[in-house]
């Protein structure tokens, strides 16, 4: 209702009814507190380094649990991302906690692609996030988000300089992640020797661009020990680490985490897939505008494949039917070939055959004659041989 109706309400003579001086609306933080306490929280850790550091006994002292796991080798023949979720309960507040190790991590002999797996991991970890927000059905509330929330890069205390396993790590993940580098097992070198060895990995991160998680120093609640932090970013003693990453800092490196990290992330996607804020013209750009646009070209495209597949399956269907004559025409020539040598071999055959008959005959007409020629010879040799039969009777 318009002031100027109650004003001629009151006017007409209408009770108005006083507003209590307590509005209510201060009870906000309240509810919110209560919700995220009835949802419960999640914090996931990257802990980035090589195997026998003592990652898994500082998650273990951190949190006070002792969390189950392999014993990780030093025979890995690549770097393998494990990741583990805990269901911790502190008073009344839950906290859904995974821990990512890197195994294997700096153990091959060739560690120039150490960090590519690492890289995918989170990515991936983003891209799951971001198809849930692109859903019709967004169930976000209730959504198990496993985005790291920061990276323990644990560095070996040489005393002297960072590795370069380290540094290109480092470099590759500080848009991804937030990293704090923590100086492992060290009570192994002298205070003199550790101070130096800060101030070296703080120069050469410098020096080499590697953007390292700055403590929010805005609250004043928080201003006094995450400065002294941020002066001592590349290590801390085990109490001062719990209070700021788990007791003051966690809620910040969580949302670090949603509107940097993820926010790059979803932007650079979402650019690749040609969404855009604003046109050529620097006017709001519809999102229907750009769907239609895409699904035009998408539609382009698949048009343009389906015409070059059909034109493939056209060309592989001439090349398959000229194969296919060239091979019927070498058939019906194989088949005259073994034709013609088919009637030249019964052609032989037949020559062959009336030579024989040929020779039969001619070997059956000499045994005639032969035949004949002894039977005349015996006829006359009987007659003479009674001629002299009769002589010598004759004689006596």
């Amino acid at each position: 209702m318009a002031a100027t109706d109650i004003a001629r309400q009151v006017g007409e003579g209408c009770r108005t009814v006083p507003l209590a001086g307590h509005v209510g609306f201060d009870s906000l933080p309240d509810q919110l507190v209560n919700k995220s306490v009835s949802q419960g929280f999640c914090f996931n850790i990257l802990c980035v380094g090589e195997t026998g550091l003592g990652k898994s006994t500082l998650m273990d002292t951190l949190f006070n649990t002792k969390f189950e796991g392999e014993p990780a080798t030093h025979t890995q023949p690549g770097v393998q991302l494990r990741s583990n979720t805990y269901d911790l309960q502190e008073s009344n507040v839950g906290l859904k906690l995974t821990i990512v190790s890197t195994v294997g991590f700096g153990d091959q002999i060739n560690k120039e692609d150490s960090y590519k797996p690492i890289v995918e991991f989170i990515d991936a970890q983003f891209e799951a996030y971001l198809q849930e927000e692109l859903k019709i059905r967004r169930v976000l509330h209730t959504y198990h988000d496993s985005r790291i929330h920061v990276c323990l890069y644990f560095i070996a205390p040489t005393g002297h300089s960072l590795k370069s396993l380290d540094l290109v790590t480092m470099k590759k993940l500080d848009s991804k992640v937030n990293i704090i580098p923590i100086i492992a097992k060290a009570d192994a070198i002298s205070k003199s020797e550790l101070t130096k060895f800060k101030i070296k990995i703080t120069s050469e991160l410098v020096s080499n661009g590697v953007q390292i998680y700055q403590f929010p120093t805005d609250d004043e609640s928080v201003a006094e020990i995450n400065g002294t932090m941020n002066e001592n970013e590349a290590h801390c003693d085990f109490v001062k680490l719990r209070e700021m990453l788990i007791r003051v800092n966690m809620e910040d490196l969580r949302e670090q985490t949603h509107t940097r990290h993820y926010e790059l992330y979803r932007r650079c996607k979402l650019e690749e897939m040609g969404f855009k804020d604003t046109d050529p013209d620097s006017k709001p750009f519809s999102l229907q505008e750009t769907y239609e646009a895409k699904r035009n070209e998408f539609l382009g495209e698949l048009q343009k494949k389906e015409e070059e597949m059909r034109q493939m399956f056209v060309q592989r269907v001439k090349e398959k039917e000229a194969e296919l004559k060239e091979a019927e025409k070498e058939l019906h020539e194989k088949f005259d070939r073994l034709k013609k040598l088919h009637q030249d071999e019964k052609k032989k055959l037949e020559d062959k055959k009336k030579s024989l008959d040929d020779e039969v005959n001619a070997f059956k007409q000499r045994k005639t004659a032969a035949e004949l020629l002894q039977s005349q010879g015996s006829q006359a040799g009987g007659s003479q041989t009674l001629k002299r039969d009769k002589e010598k009777k004759n004689f006596f």
